[in-house]
């Protein structure tokens, strides 16, 4: 059940427990302190405020225990500041490192091919012919080994004819 009260530009409505509900443009001005100090009190059992009182005060060991255990975290979170720095470094230069061998490996490459496309071949060949006398192998001069293994036949002795 509302009752409702009308002055000026405001609207006050009351509600079943006799609370005011000021509706308008303006509000009353309440005096917030005064209504606290006069709110009645609750009586606290001396088992609860005994238990509250315990909780306010900390014993030496459990602060000790914060302390260290603070300073563990403490350890712990620069320890691992360290190591994430550590592995920052380690990828940078990692990749330092990448770039410097793909570096060489494209001289390397461009190198090769310099060196290869330099070489003629025809002239090697009438070098070897005129000038140090080298002649093609004929047919009786070659001679075929079986071997194991792919790689080359060096000759340590004569091979009988």
């Amino acid at each position: 059940m509302a009752a409702v009260q009308r002055a000026g530009n405001q609207r006050r409505t009351t509600d079943s427990r006799g609370r005011y509900y000021v509706q308008g443009n303006t509000a009353r001005q309440l005096n917030v302190a005064r209504e606290i100090e006069q709110r009645p009190q609750k009586k606290i059992s001396n088992r609860t405020r005994k238990n509250r009182d315990k909780a306010r005060h900390m014993s030496a060991g459990y602060v000790f225990f914060l302390c260290i255990a603070l300073v563990t975290t403490g350890f712990v979170l620069v320890n691992y500041v360290g190591l994430q720095a550590d592995i920052t470094n380690n990828v940078e230069y990692i990749s330092k490192l990448e770039k410097e061998l793909n570096d060489l490996k494209l001289a390397n490459d461009e190198e090769y091919t310099r060196i290869t496309s330099s070489v003629d071949l025809e002239e090697i060949r009438r070098i070897a012919i005129q000038e140090l006398g080298m002649q093609y192998a004929e047919e009786g001069q070659i001679i075929s080994f079986a071997s194991e293994s792919n790689d080359y036949v060096k000759q340590l002795a004569d091979i009988p004819k």
